[in-house]
């Protein structure tokens, strides 16, 4: 049943990697503004899945140690090289008009590994439990929403039609299933790799929340931004602790 659950939400966090065409509904500005409320709300459900979910896992499991800590670490460095990889493909191939298949490609495999690190992550929780599980997923997908916009808008300036932007968008999305596979696995040789996993998690949601996310919401200063950026982080926390 377990496994079910798993594949279920992989597959539903796969599918909003289709939500890129409905950017083409809106105009620039009101975009920005729902994206950057999406951000923020993303921001307080991954400090919320890892705070309120992954660490008192962890915890009640009376199996933390250095280990322990290291995994947590292993988290935020790998995001960290992912967000670097990110970065530099925007920098170095989105600002050349000449390699427009080079930005297709490294955007796909760029997006294609956090996807398969997000596979790891929703198998992992769910072997812990069906309401971290949920919890995981319910944060990663509030994640993805501004990222797959994103990622469908470079495909497209990449000179992709909608069609094809939208179809190996998601072949990536869906390179996740195989890291919900290899999680499987892995946890029938051990299942001692679920407490890695874990604390993996752990550190991936306070990077993302800490490293990625915040970060984008300092860009708006004004009281009436600063107040609706509190707001969706509250709401974000107050998601976790309801499931």
């Amino acid at each position: 049943m377990v496994i079910t659950y798993i594949f279920l939400s992989v597959l539903v966090v796969s599918l909003i990697s289709l939500i890129g065409v409905v950017s083409l509904l809106f105009d620039e500005k009101r975009l920005e503004k729902i994206l950057f409320w999406l951000i923020s709300f993303a921001a307080g459900s991954m400090l919320g899945g890892a705070f309120i979910h992954l660490l008192p896992e962890l915890i009640n499991s009376g199996n933390v140690s250095t280990y322990t800590s290291i995994s947590i670490l292993s988290g935020i460095f790998i995001f960290f090289i992912l967000e670097k990889i990110i970065h530099w493909r925007h920098c170095h191939v989105l600002t050349s008009n000449d390699h427009p298949h080079s930005l297709a490609l490294m955007n796909l495999i760029g997006d294609g590994l956090h996807n398969f690190l997000d596979g790891v992550l929703i198998a992992g929780s769910y072997m812990v439990s069906p309401s971290v599980g949920l919890a995981t997923t319910v944060a990663v997908a509030l994640h993805e929403i501004p990222q797959e916009i994103g990622d469908f808008g470079v495909l497209i300036h990449a000179g992709l039609t909608r069609t094809k932007a939208l179809f190996f968008n998601l072949l990536s999305a869906l390179v996740s299933v195989a890291g919900a596979f290899l999680t499987i696995w892995l946890y029938s040789l051990t299942t001692n790799i679920i407490n890695t996993i874990t604390a993996f998690a752990a550190g991936g949601f306070i990077y993302i929340a800490v490293g990625d996310l915040l970060p984008e919401l300092k860009k708006e200063s004004g009281l009436v931004d600063s107040l609706k950026q509190i707001f969706g982080l509250l709401a974000g926390i107050a998601i976790m602790i309801f499931l």
